[in-house]
């Protein structure tokens, strides 16, 4: 059975895109993690060492969005998905960014890429 750590909706400003006018102004981004692993042991430690610590996830996906801007938001990502999977514990992750304020060009409520990546 495979338990799941969600943190939704992390905030952070970047300077993605493919536009002049992104890269230059930058714009709001936000992020949601499905963490894919097990919390047995977790459950019956009550310890923090026995799970992944969704704070220290939190900050380093915005530390990921605000830094090394690239062209596309699969990119962006891509990268928080290898971050997520450094942890040997994770098996899997679902990665959603939204990119609220993408210059679509029509009226819109939202943009998103999402990506899945597990071990092999």
């Amino acid at each position: 059975m495979t338990d799941h750590i969600q943190v939704l909706g992390i905030r952070a400003f970047g300077h993605h895109g493919v536009l002049p006018q992104e890269r230059r102004d930058g714009q709001s981004f936000v992020v949601d993690l499905d963490v894919e692993l097990g919390l047995s042991a977790a459950a019956a430690s009550d310890g923090l060492h026995d799970t992944v610590d969704y704070a220290a996830l939190a900050a380093r996906t915005v530390d990921l969005v605000e830094s090394d801007p690239v062209d596309l938001i699969e990119t962006v990502a891509g990268r928080v998905a290898a971050m997520v999977l450094e942890d040997p514990r994770v098996d899997a992750v679902t990665v959603t960014v939204h990119k609220p304020e993408a210059p679509v060009g029509v009226p819109f409520t939202d943009v998103l890429v999402r990506l899945r990546r597990s071990r092999p």
